[in-house]
């Protein structure tokens, strides 16, 4: 059995020049650094249409469930829009399920213009403790992002320093354990 973790970043941003995006690569670079293989997840590539419940496997909604399915732990990276995380990151999410999330290890990352986009990361923790995912207490912010850059790299190595670490330490947790099954989590079905 191969003990090298897998982490898989997904980039909530669609925008060409995404201080996400950047910022998940310096993630994912702390990742590989500790000895994982990684895989960033662009949306911008895959064809996923507005989630419909009738059709759960439109367009690359199954290449996209396979790519989270073998990760060992997941980076979940958006920018902060009007207070929370962006619709293609929650359109992605939505044609994953129990399946793709539960009792994966998962990082959080969100990048703002202004100084906190920690609601953002407060919705999407509160979405993958709903898919019984693992969430590291650990998490990455990156207020006021176009000073945070001076082209595609960090402007502050500090700042660099705590993106990566989000990385790290998602190998470090990748496979932790969950403890058994409780009453909860048998009555969380999905809808």
């Amino acid at each position: 059995m191969d003990e090298t973790p897998h982490i898989v970043a997904v980039c909530g941003s669609l925008r060409d020049e995404s201080y996400t995006r950047e910022s998940l690569l310096v993630a994912l670079a702390g990742a590989e650094a500790t000895g994982a293989t990684i895989d960033l997840i662009d949306l911008r590539e895959l064809d996923l249409p507005m989630f419909d419940a009738d059709h759960p496997s439109a367009g690359d909604a199954d290449e996209l469930a396979q790519r989270i399915t073998r990760a060992d732990g997941v980076i979940l990276g958006t920018p902060m829009y009007h207070g929370s995380y962006s619709a293609p990151l929650k359109n992605a999410l939505d044609y994953c399920g129990f399946e793709e999330f539960e009792n994966t290890s998962v990082g959080l990352l969100a990048v703002a213009g202004g100084r906190f986009p920690v609601t953002a990361l407060d919705h999407l923790r509160s979405v993958c403790r709903s898919l019984d995912a693992w969430v590291l207490p650990y998490q990455a912010v990156v207020p006021q992002a176009s000073r945070a850059f001076d082209g595609n790299e960090f402007a502050d190595s500090e700042l660099e320093t705590r993106v990566s670490t989000l990385g790290r330490r998602l190998v470090q947790y990748a496979n932790i354990r969950p403890d058994p099954a409780t009453f909860e989590s048998e009555e969380n079905v999905g809808a």
